[in-house]
């Protein structure tokens, strides 16, 4: 069995940003398939897409009303013309105006809407308040211009995504194939049946919900050799092998002693409560990468969604609402940061664990050890990340859980 000496314990911000330029160094040896729009969602792009024409590709008005060139002066001469949207107007004299409707291309001359309600009439005659040029116009190519870069290779696709590649009339577009994840159980206690295995339907749902196939290959009691074995047969079959469980430093802790034999250790610890001891490796030899999980479910989830995650989607950023702390929390050990979970209502945020929830875990000072056991704290909204105690009536940020699983 291969020693291993522990990292020094990282940030967890800092262990998210060596993941994300894991990522980068590694998506480009993925496969490239195409896909229709439709099917965007969650991919990430393996060549930039620039825009093959401006958007719009004509100006256009905006509102029911009359078009003219807004430098011209009242009154202007309405023609007998009405552009529609299914239109090919003819252009515009000078001093003249045309009845235009919502979506039909301005004729070439005009560069301004008037308003129909806004507008006076006398006979062919129009009279109306002073505009500037642009007026109620969606001019050409303000939405997107010929030739400028929308998606960088790397990005992450989302369904919204599929507008604007539909306005510039692209159908298609190439991604990388999706990581093929498998998923290992280890612990003695989860391979003879006397535990169940919490985490590996959570880390499926996340692998899935961030655009990648996960696969359930089971699980490995805490032996070295056995771990070693499965790890690297494994690590051979997957682009990502993801194991849960033996992370720690106790005497059956097997993972992260064989990672580090079979491939490179990135890191092994973050300063993360719960949630601590994630470990990250490059398998060089198999062409894999690996990510070694804690076993505490709510660790589990919280360390998954805070520094794995920007492998699986190049995105690391912590979307947050403001809510006012229901009640005080302290902390025990300064140098972490905690992932307290919270439920959210009438704008506060009741951290659940605390005596006075739906889940009573500790008094005052946070617990992450025994919280980080307790599936209960699921039913949360979301967590505050802190390093620091938090006061009653205190202004937090909230991150939802939902920001992270997606």
């Amino acid at each position: 069995m291969t020693g291993h000496a522990h990292d020094d314990l990282i940030a967890w911000d800092d262990g998210a940003e060596r993941v994300r330029a894991l990522r980068e160094e590694w998506f480009p040896r993925l496969g490239v398939e195409t896909v229709g729009i439709d099917r965007i969602a969650g991919r990430t792009v393996a060549e930039p897409i620039r825009a093959p024409t401006d958007v719009p590709a004509r100006s256009h008005a905006t509102m029911d009303g009359f078009a003219f060139d807004a430098t011209d002066d009242y009154p202007l001469t309405l023609t007998e013309v009405e552009v529609f949207p299914e239109d090919d107007p003819p252009s515009l004299d000078a001093g003249a105006a045309v009845r235009i409707a919502t979506g039909a291309p301005l004729p070439e001359g005009a560069n301004a809407v008037l308003k129909r309600e806004a507008a006076q009439l006398d006979g062919d005659q129009l009279d109306g308040a002073d505009l500037a040029p642009g007026t109620y116009v969606y001019e050409r190519g303000s939405n997107v211009g010929e030739g400028e870069r929308l998606f960088a290779a790397g990005e992450r696709l989302g369904p919204k995504d599929a507008l604007l590649l539909a306005d510039l009339g692209v159908e298609t577009v190439e991604v990388y194939d999706p990581l093929s994840v498998g998923l290992l159980a280890t612990g003695t206690e989860i391979h003879e049946g006397r535990q169940r295995d919490l985490d590996s339907a959570m880390l499926a749902g996340l692998v899935r919900v961030w655009g990648h196939e996960a696969t359930h290959e089971g699980s490995v009691p805490d032996d070295y050799d056995r771990v070693e074995s499965r790890l690297d047969a494994l690590a051979h079959d997957h682009d990502v092998v993801m194991t849960t469980g033996g992370t720690s430093v106790g005497n059956k802790d097997f993972v992260v002693q064989a990672l580090d034999a079979i491939g490179d250790l990135r890191f092994h610890r973050v300063n993360l409560r719960p949630g601590k001891p994630i470990a990250v490796a490059e398998l060089p030899d198999h062409d894999a990468v690996a990510f070694a999980i804690p076993g505490k479910p709510i660790g589990a989830h919280a360390v998954t969604t805070l520094v794995a995650r920007p492998f699986f989607t190049g995105d690391a950023s912590l979307p947050s609402v403001t809510a006012r702390m229901a009640r005080a929390v302290d902390i025990s050990v300064e140098g972490f940061a905690y992932a307290i979970p919270v439920t959210l209502g009438d704008g506060t945020a009741m951290p659940l664990g605390h005596a006075d929830s739906l889940l009573p875990v500790y008094e005052d000072t946070f617990d992450p050890s025994v919280l980080s056991s307790s599936t209960r704290a699921t039913r949360a909204d979301g967590f505050v990340l802190t390093e620091f105690g938090v006061d009653q009536d205190e202004s937090v940020d909230v991150v939802p859980y939902a920001a992270v699983e997606r």
